[in-house]
């Protein structure tokens, strides 16, 4: 049947060494961030909150002295037919019958443990395929288990927009109200910061945690939104604000004026028009940048042409030169540039009949619209915007 080589100890199952250093890293901002199941393993080996701390983090975690000796063992990965990396490379082929085949041969496997503490059912979530997962509650995994982050399966939906997966997480007792990477992390937060309205409609249907302004504007939930401008405490529980490191770190403030420029981001990107006006007439700032991005620059990458067209009669100005994502990605962009690397043709139109400036460039790259929709493949936008 098979026997894990150390309970507690992680298994990789990944063959390149970047993957891992990657992973370290991830593991150093989260514990930077504060989260305690990221800070724990630091404190237990003794190692600072450093680069080379976090490898040699990750190296012990695996049950290895040094990052040497971990690049040597994730080399010979492939060879070496340990069951959790062929498992996991049945999850990323989307092989059922071989997970359920490996499952049955080595059952320890639904419970063990890979880098920074994700299991396959968490894994299994980033494929798209349900099939996976059913397979793995089938054979005893924990849907309400979390990795060093806090981020359980449902978080993993959650991210990808999957509503079948987050129903099938939920009928098998997920937890809805469980925070990641910073209190107020919820599914539902995690869904809403990427305008994953499907998502959050199913998981709002059982919690609407933890109810913050960002929450209230995210769900168009006027009646909430209302309460909370009122009472001053739509700023609580905002200590989640970014779902991976690839996005700078920052500290969210108790400032109420914040909250609500924040919120006015949460709106666009979900198309919450109306939670748009109502702030804004709360006194919101249309042209706010809170934390990567000003509403109109998420709703034009999201493609919400409402939200767009609302925003502009509001106010916002069409050539604001902003952030998005991560500081190697989005300095200085405009709303036209987001649009374009997504080939939204309906929002880049809208942009444009307001005054787009087509030869914008952004400061990491110094290039224009058409640039952008070119690299990232978008033919009808580069069209569009010669």
């Amino acid at each position: 049947m098979g026997v894990p080589p150390g309970e507690n100890l992680q298994h990789p199952y990944r063959q390149d060494i970047g993957y891992y250093a990657e992973r370290a890293l991830g593991l150093l901002a989260s514990a930077e961030d504060g989260t305690p199941g990221a800070r724990e393993p630091f404190e237990r080996w003794g190692q600072p909150l450093t680069r080379d701390g976090a490898r040699v983090v990750v190296a012990r975690e695996h049950g290895f002295g040094s990052w040497e000796a971990l690049r040597v063992h994730v080399e010979s990965l492939v060879d070496s037919g340990e069951p959790f990396a062929r498992a996991y490379r049945a999850v990323e082929a989307r092989d059922v019958e071989q997970l359920e085949t490996l499952l049955g041969e080595f059952p320890w496997l639904v419970t063990a443990r890979g880098t920074n503490g994700n299991d396959l059912l968490g894994m299994a979530g980033a494929t798209c395929d349900e099939r996976l997962s059913r397979v793995l509650l089938a054979h005893g995994a924990d849907p309400a288990r979390g990795n060093v982050h806090g981020w359980t399966p449902l978080h993993q939906a959650a991210y990808s927009n999957l509503p079948l997966l987050l129903d099938l997480l939920l009928d098998a007792g997920a937890p809805v109200d469980v925070s990641a990477r910073g209190d107020g992390g919820t599914p539902l937060v995690v869904a809403l910061f990427w305008g994953h309205r499907e998502a959050a409609e199913t998981l709002a249907a059982h919690s609407r945690a933890p109810g913050n302004l960002r929450v209230a504007a995210g769900l168009g939930d006027s009646d909430l939104l209302d309460e909370l401008l009122t009472s001053g405490r739509g700023g609580d529980h905002r200590g989640f604000y970014r779902p991976h490191s690839g996005f700078p770190a920052w500290r969210p403030t108790n400032n109420p004026a914040e909250a609500r420029d924040e919120a006015l981001a949460w709106a666009a990107r979900n198309d919450r028009t109306e939670a748009l006006r109502t702030l804004v007439s709360r006194g919101a700032d249309v042209n706010a940048d809170v934390y990567r991005g000003t509403a109109l620059a998420w709703a034009a990458a999201q493609g919400r042409l409402t939200a767009v067209r609302t925003l502009l009669d509001l106010g916002a100005a069409v050539n604001h030169r902003g952030t998005f994502g991560g500081p190697k990605h989005g300095e200085g962009v405009t709303a036209l540039h987001l649009a374009a690397q997504s080939g939204h043709l309906d929002v880049i139109g809208a942009l444009l009949d307001a005054g787009a400036d087509r030869d914008a460039r952004d400061a990491n790259f110094g290039s224009t619209p058409e640039t952008w929709a070119e690299v990232c493949g978008q033919p009808a936008a580069q069209e569009l915007l010669r």
